[in-house]
């Protein structure tokens, strides 16, 4: 496997070079190198305890590697600030943390943060691009569903203009529908707004459905990349295995 070669063919978003990252002496990710494709969907997938996670908040400072360079649109993120960084790389989770009080209290947040304010006008046209009708703007955001939920948690990270979206496990918790939903939302985003997706998830046929590249982890390595059809097979044993659903 040659990931370095599978993945810089393409203008990258995001790149890793030779990134580890360590927690009281134990390797979490062990000398990763590769890049993520400008306005692609990449998917990252691996068992669980791969550093996939890990891996993703690194992505927006979260964290910080032990040793090793990333790379933002050719930026290191030593050279950006954490406002500048998370501005760019947006990230949504599988439990999209929702504050008390309404929907436009949730999607003013990241802007009141910054010393600004969020128009009435600005706030039904976002819930409209994630498929919102503008009754919800004043919804008590305990109310919401799943999947209504993780759409105002994209939302928000429109509103910042984020140019890469870091996703993790964001449907694993929703029903069919609620799932479809969502995975029409972010092919509507990727295709309308060229938006790099980084996206984790452990269900390999929404990664095949999704993605039009991949990353596999295993126990901290990367030890494939490349076009999705990296998911159909596997030289490596284990790997192979995971691919199956036999891991």
């Amino acid at each position: 496997m040659d990931s370095e070669q599978n993945t810089t063919l393409y203008e990258p978003a995001i790149h890793f070079q030779n990134v580890s990252f360590e927690v009281e002496g134990t390797k979490i990710l062990d000398t990763i190198t590769g890049s993520f494709p400008t306005n692609e969907i990449t998917v990252l997938v691996g068992p669980s305890g791969a550093g996939k996670t890990t891996l993703l908040k690194m992505c927006n400072g979260l964290l910080s590697p032990t040793s090793g360079d990333i790379t933002v649109q050719g930026r290191t993120i030593h050279e950006m600030s954490p406002v500048d960084l998370r501005r760019k790389v947006g990230m949504v989770l599988q439990s999209s943390p929702m504050i008390a009080g309404s929907v436009y209290d949730n999607l003013a947040l990241p802007l009141r943060l910054q010393g600004k304010t969020l128009s009435k006008e600005k706030a039904l046209d976002i819930l409209d691009q994630v498929g919102l009708e503008g009754e919800y703007l004043e919804r008590d955001s305990r109310t919401l569903s799943g999947g209504q939920q993780q759409k105002v948690s994209i939302a928000r990270t429109l509103l910042n203009q984020s140019k890469v979206l870091l996703m993790d496990e964001i449907t694993s918790a929703l029903d069919p529908s609620s799932l479809n939903e969502v995975e029409d939302l972010i092919r509507k985003l990727h295709d309308e707004h060229a938006i790099t997706v980084i996206w984790i998830t452990h269900n390999l046929e929404q990664a095949k459905r999704m993605g039009q590249y991949a990353w596999i982890m295993v126990d901290g390595k990367l030890v494939d990349a490349g076009e999705i059809s990296v998911l159909d097979h596997s030289d490596i044993p284990s790997v192979d295995r995971f691919l199956k659903g036999d891991f």
